[in-house]
């Protein structure tokens, strides 16, 4: 990560945070204020970049209130995701974490401990969202915040039809104005492979011999995972939302599923498979992951060469493939995160988990994927991106190259910030 220089370990200042606070006070300073041109109060929450978002969640949701956009694990700080951009399901609708930031303070590379945002030293705000660790240190994040709600219905739909399955995810998604009541929270999208055993334990046992038939019958099954959010003043109406929404889709028949779980169990849903995988030893291990965003026009290619073709032949496949759209006019350009150009766009993601001796194998299936990108002429972005030339590091950001060199020069000349990938060093 910094050979020969220096690690911060922001983890040290929320071990400080909670040694100064007591058990029942909140590490996450929440307030409200007026805003004119709405007439109406926003909620936010100053939290430090080194709190985990599950302290986040649990702080703000025991004062009523909780931030709308989240990623799928939730054991992450505050400053590593928004330094990336922070995605998950409920992305198509309220867009990254970066775009439900008011106020930042930084430590900038020529030591400068600055509050920046839309408004004040603007540039410096823009530049740290979604900017890699390239030009400060995130020290705390003023959060929009919205009530909470108490609970959630978690349904889960299986297709065969890969251009139906995307068909539907792109219709859900068209719904996507923050205060719609029709709106779904979150929608996301997983593949379902032979190769990968029995179903999940969220699928009731009684269905699984069902789902393994279906996937054994197709080889691959497309499942979309979407959620409702709702509490008391929408619980009797929140089930007819539903079937309103559902009313259409094409999923395969007699293969839909629901749960209605507290809002925070579905916010923190990954915590159950990490404790499992932490008692077997088999979370500290390499895990050769590959998440790109992919340009709708390109989509049905990318699933007969990719999903259809070199997953399915290589059949070494032991994780989690996520497949679902977000809309473009959800992020806001003058952030450094780099996406693509067409107006619905998907993240695809190899969640891959191994042992020690066979993470080569994964590790050349991912640069068969990149590599059929390429002889395809499919334009991708990684997220999470990892390049060791400065031409790929240009081609990645593009049209935003050159302001990212600029904000590199004003905010961290030296060069001291981050230099483990390799942008600039």
């Amino acid at each position: 990560m910094s050979q020969g220089g220096v690690v911060v370990n922001m983890m040290s200042l929320r071990e400080h945070a909670i040694n100064n606070s007591n058990n029942d006070q909140s590490r996450a300073f929440i307030a409200s204020v007026f805003h004119r041109p709405s007439g109406k109060y926003l909620h936010y929450a100053d939290v430090g970049g080194e709190m985990l978002w599950i302290d986040v969640l649990q702080d703000t949701t025991k004062q009523g209130f909780s931030p709308v956009s989240w990623t799928d694990y939730l054991y992450l700080s505050v400053g590593g995701t928004l330094s990336n951009a922070g995605i998950s399901g409920q992305t198509f609708r309220f867009g990254p974490q970066i775009s439900n930031v008011h106020e930042l303070d930084v430590i900038t590379g020529t030591g400068e401990f600055l509050t920046c945002s839309r408004s004040k030293n603007s540039e410096l705000f823009y530049a740290v969202l979604g900017g890699l660790g390239q030009f400060g240190i995130i020290t705390r994040a003023r959060i929009a915040l919205e009530p909470a709600p108490k609970r959630v219905k978690w349904v889960r739909m299986l297709y065969n039809d890969f251009s139906v399955f995307t068909r539907d995810q792109e219709r859900l998604i068209s719904i996507h104005g923050r205060k719609q009541r029709n709106a779904l929270d979150y929608v996301e999208g997983f593949l379902m492979m032979n190769q990968q055993g029995s179903p999940d334990s969220w699928f009731p046992s009684s269905e699984h011999a069902r789902i393994t038939s279906l996937v054994t019958k197709y080889g691959v099954i497309y499942c979309l995972e979407v959620a409702k959010y709702y509490d008391d003043l929408s619980r009797d109406s929140v089930d007819m939302d539903l079937e309103n929404l559902f009313r259409g889709l094409g999923h395969t028949p007699g293969f839909r599923y629901k749960k209605d779980v507290s809002y925070v169990e579905f916010l923190n849903r990954v915590r159950v498979g990490e404790l499992q995988l932490r008692s077997q030893g088999l979370w500290d291990v390499p895990h050769p992951w590959l998440n790109l965003f992919l340009p709708k026009s390109h989509i049905s290619d990318f699933n007969e060469g990719v999903f259809r073709n070199i997953i399915l032949k290589n059949n070494i496949t032991t994780g989690l493939v996520l497949f679902y759209p977000m809309n473009r006019n959800k992020w806001d350009d003058r952030m450094s995160a780099s996406i693509l150009d067409e107006e619905v766009f998907y993240t695809v993601a190899f969640l891959q988990s191994t042992g020690f001796d066979d993470w080569q194998h994964f590790d050349q299936q991912n640069n068969q994927v990149l590599q059929y990108c390429k002889d395809a002429g499919i334009r991708i972005k990684q997220y999470l991106p990892h390049y060791r030339s400065k031409e790929d590091w240009a081609g990645h950001f593009g049209s935003k190259w050159r302001t990212f060199r600029e904000r590199k020069t004003q905010f961290d000349p030296k060069m001291i910030l981050s230099p483990g990938q390799m942008i600039f060093n």
